[in-house]
């Protein structure tokens, strides 16, 4: 069993990682002196003698590392060849350990002998694992079953491991703090322990079998979220000693046998992923080690996987699945508000705000996967992109930070670190059959089922809370607050926040709906979320504003107010036109924007760009959404006109009436200029795709005016639903 001193394990271990590394850094300074055929001869040799170190130690120590070389087994898509081809070994074929150590165990835990029992018991085991070996029996009564052992001892080897790994992760958190591992190793001490008593095992089997309806078969298969897995029966358990009913297949990792079954891999495969994602996003309970030796297939078609071995399960609160869930799909949706707001729901602290680099980081983690070989081209490319991140990410903590070196992670959540750990089992199984799998899509009916079960929208009443409690200010309010209910029914709204003035004094503040498809907290009036055409809504009432002080009419020619846009056809242009979208500039910036899309933060050379620009029409023939050109034009507009700059025309207006000083910028606001060359919306983006589906405007608005703002669209309200939006007219 090699379990040996405390001392003499933790030796072995530090001596081994040592020598594979220092074989490693060897090789590195070799490679730059050798050609490459010769280069690539020599990593093969090195990966396939260190891996046989590890091999060999694990084998030596046992317990907890073999649970370790498993989980490396599983992970083609990072290692070399021949770590997984050697590792593998680990899944299912230790050494056995002497039947008279087996039958003791077993006349112990059930109180009889083996003989008075079973009928048949076969000497040779099925598997043999890090705790536990397997043997094929059959029953008093004819049923064949599967005899699950603990190894004698194993539970002091575990603990021992477990302590010696602690203090591995400890010292490597000192001498490389980027590298703390402690979630990871919290997580294992406090679930190990818990693999140790089959008692436990036997009730979570039953448990994954009520809710995935194995026995019932009562689910639809016509549905997005239908599972069709095998799951053996529990027939006698006790804490060392579990009896399962037997079920014939070959195992996952038999590429051979599966090919000569004629079995779907690909479908097979995909039957797993949706197996989990069915135990995480709507049950709450899965199986935290879903590695290939936990598996088999089933020989008769349709060829079912049949999962093993629920030692190891996580349960997880509603709120916990709800922030997965809502993790997941912001992922898919590139939602990083939504993205940030599940971090926070599920524990997860974050020292410094980088949220390109977390969802980079997450987008990796839910990534399609792809066979061996590819995975490691890509695991190449990927590496050189969250080095090029990692650089962004420590100049903003040398900014932010005393110090660069701490981890970005204040708090990791240990529900979290098993759910990584799956994700990362399922990708290793899909590299190893050679399948890739978009976990996008087969996940996403899980984790919408799990959203949507929380949505008012599906009680939708006038009671329900959809609409938000809050004093009705006028008649119109009353009428408004109908109207969104009804609108809400047809599913024309996902969330909206409505706020109208009048003669200084508010008649319309109402919040109602939720604040995004896959976030389904109540939209309240002090709510913040992203905005559309804010900087329209602001410019076009800055322009009445300034019609009612009598500074120029709407019929009033812009050229004679602003010399500079008398150029190019636009002479005949008036106010009206470029209200209503009828001034033939619709597509005057998007030159600007594929030029230099910072030149748009830049406010005088922008005023100076749409001045010039020449329309595609003739002012007032055609009228065309102005989406990038509406706020330059009106910007322009107020200056030229009011002789003033337009911040002050925004605070004599608007700021100073409605005591909102410090809360509105159109632009960036003072002293913080530095959020330009932060900005996500503008990194890695193909401008000429982005801007023919969806303008963006540059506006900052830091506390909750910008839920008023974006109401004040001309004759139209604006409201952001799930990062699309829908005029209303009012």
């Amino acid at each position: 069993m090699g379990q040996g001193s405390n001392f003499r394990r933790r030796l072995k271990v530090f001596t081994v990682a040592l020598t594979i590394y220092l074989d490693y850094k060897t090789i590195q300074k070799k490679d730059k002196w050798i050609t490459v055929d010769k280069r690539n001869d020599l990593w093969e040799k090195a990966h396939e003698r260190n891996a046989n170190r590890l091999l060999s130690a694990i084998i030596e120590l046992e317990g907890l590392w073999v649970k370790l070389g498993q989980y490396l087994s599983t992970r083609a898509d990072v290692l070399p060849d021949a770590y997984i081809q050697l590792l593998k070994q680990l899944q299912d074929s230790l050494p056995p350990r002497p039947l008279s150590e087996v039958y003791q165990t077993i006349e112990k835990e059930l109180g009889k002998p083996k003989s008075e029992i079973f009928t048949d018991f076969d000497e040779t085991p099925l598997a043999t694992a890090s705790i536990a070996q397997v043997h094929r029996s059959r029953l008093k009564d004819g049923r064949d079953v599967v005899v699950k052992v603990q190894h004698k001892g194993i539970k002091d080897v575990i603990l021992q491991d477990l302590k010696n790994a602690r203090t591995i992760v400890e010292w490597i958190a000192w001498a490389e703090p980027q590298f703390d591992f402690s979630p990871v190793i919290d997580e294992w001490c406090n679930e190990a322990p818990r693999e140790l008593d089959f008692n436990i095992e036997a009730e979570n089997t039953r448990k994954v079998a009520r809710n995935l309806n194995y026995r019932s078969r009562q689910s639809d298969s016509s549905t997005a979220n239908y599972v069709d897995v095998l799951i053996p029966e529990v027939i006698q358990s006790a804490e060392k000693v579990l009896v399962l009913e037997y079920m014939d297949g070959v195992r996952l990792n038999d590429k051979a046998a599966l090919e000569a079954l004629g079995v779907d891999k690909q479908g097979l495969v995909e039957s797993i992923t949706r197996a989990y994602a069915h135990q995480i996003y709507i049950d709450g309970f899965f199986n935290g080690d879903p590695h290939p030796g936990n598996f088999l297939v089933s020989k008769e078609p349709p060829f079912r996987p049949v999962l093993l071995d629920f030692g190891l399960t996580k349960s997880i609160s509603s709120n916990m699945k709800q922030a997965l869930a809502k993790m997941f799909l912001a992922s898919a949706e590139k939602d990083y508000a939504a993205l940030l707001s599940a971090f926070t729901e599920m524990g997860l602290r974050l020292r410094l705000d980088v949220p390109e680099e977390s969802m980079s980081a997450i987008n990796m983690l839910f990534r399609q996967s792809t066979p061996a070989k590819e995975s490691l081209e890509n695991m190449k490319t990927l590496n050189k992109e969250r080095e090029s991140n990692m650089k962004s990410v420590k100049e903003k903590m040398q900014k932010y930070e005393k110090s660069a070196h701490r981890n970005p992670v204040d708090a990791f959540p240990s529900d979290a670190v098993i759910f990584m750990r799956v994700l990362n089992l399922l990708r290793g199984l899909s590299s190893l059959l050679d399948v890739h799998i978009v976990y996008l899509d087969i996940m996403r009916p899980f984790a919408e089922s799990t959203l949507m079960a929380g949505n008012v929208r599906n009680e939708l009443a006038e009671n329900s809370g959809w609409i938000f409690d809050s004093p009705v200010h006028s008649q119109v309010e009353t009428k408004l607050r109908h109207l969104l209910l009804e609108l809400g029914r047809q599913q024309y709204i996902t969330g909206i926040q409505v706020c109208a003035y009048k003669d200084g004094k508010v008649i319309i503040d109402t919040a109602a709906g939720i604040l995004g498809k896959y976030d389904p907290r109540p939209v309240q009036p002090d709510s913040l979320f992203s905005v559309f055409s804010a900087t329209k809504g602001v410019t076009a009432g800055l322009v009445h504003w300034m019609v009612d002080k009598g500074k120029f009419s709407l019929a009033d020619i812009v050229a004679n107010l602003w010399p500079d846009f008398a150029v190019n056809g636009k002479e005949t242009c008036k106010v009206s036109h470029v209200l209503n979208h009828t001034a033939g500039l619709h597509n005057a910036m998007l030159d600007v924007i594929k030029e230099d899309p910072y030149l748009m933060c830049n406010w005088e050379e922008s005023l100076k760009r749409v001045a010039t620009a020449k329309p595609e029409s003739a002012p007032g023939s055609e009228q065309k959404y102005h989406s990038l050109s509406f706020g330059w034009l009106c910007g322009g507009l107020i200056e030229q006109a009011s002789g003033k700059k337009f911040q002050e025309i925004l605070e004599e207006a608007f700021i100073r009436p409605l005591d909102i000083n410090g809360e509105l910028y159109i632009g960036i606001p003072p002293d913080n200029d530095t959020y330009v060359g932060d900005d996500p919306c503008l990194q890695d983006v193909d401008m000429d795709e982005a801007f023919q589906q969806l303008p963006i405007h540059k506006i900052s608005i830091p506390h909750k005016l910008d839920c008023r703002v974006q109401t004040t669209v001309e004759n139209c309200m604006w409201f952001d639903c799930s990062m699309q939006s829908y005029p209303m007219m009012l």
